[in-house]
C-alpha cells in the first residue's frame, strides 16, 4: 500500500506560475509528482492539490491520459474504484521535472526581479 500523500507536499505561498518552465498545463507537474510513487485515486489526489477543483482536476487527469503520460485504470465491483497512474513515458518526466525545478530554484531571486520590474508602474 502507498503511503498516504502530503497535504503539504506543495508549498501554497510559492507562486508555481512564476517558473518560466511548464509542463501540460497549470496542474499537470504537480498531478505527475502526486503519482511518482504510485497509484492514486482522484480523492487522493485532491489532498495536496486542495485548490484544484474537481471539474479541473478531471480535465487535467484526461489531458494527461490523453498524453500518454498517465493511465486511468477502473477497477469493477465489489470495491469500484479508479485509479491513475504514470505510463513508462510519464515516469519519464521526472527527470526534466526534476532539472525544471533545480533551474527555477537557483534562479528564483532573478525571476522574482524580473516580474517585479516588469509590473512596476511607469
Amino acid at each position: 500500500m502507498t503511503e498516504p500523500l502530503d497535504p503539504d507536499m506543495f508549498d501554497t505561498v510559492c507562486p508555481s506560475g512564476l517558473a518560466p518552465i511548464r509542463f501540460g498545463d497549470k496542474w499537470a507537474g504537480m498531478i505527475i509528482r502526486c503519482l511518482q510513487d504510485g497509484p492514486r485515486r482522484f480523492s487522493e489526489l485532491r489532498v495536496p492539490l486542495r485548490g484544484i477543483t474537481a471539474k479541473v482536476l478531471a480535465g487535467s487527469l484526461r489531458t494527461l491520459v490523453r498524453d500518454g503520460l498517465i493511465v486511468r485504470t477502473a477497477h469493477p465491483a465489489p470495491t469500484q474504484r479508479v485509479e491513475y497512474a504514470l505510463t513508462p513515458l510519464g515516469r519519464s518526466m521526472i527527470g526534466p521535472m526534476d532539472a525544471a525545478c533545480a533551474w527555477t530554484r537557483e534562479h528564483w531571486d532573478e525571476l522574482l526581479d524580473a516580474r517585479e520590474a516588469s509590473s512596476a508602474p511607469s
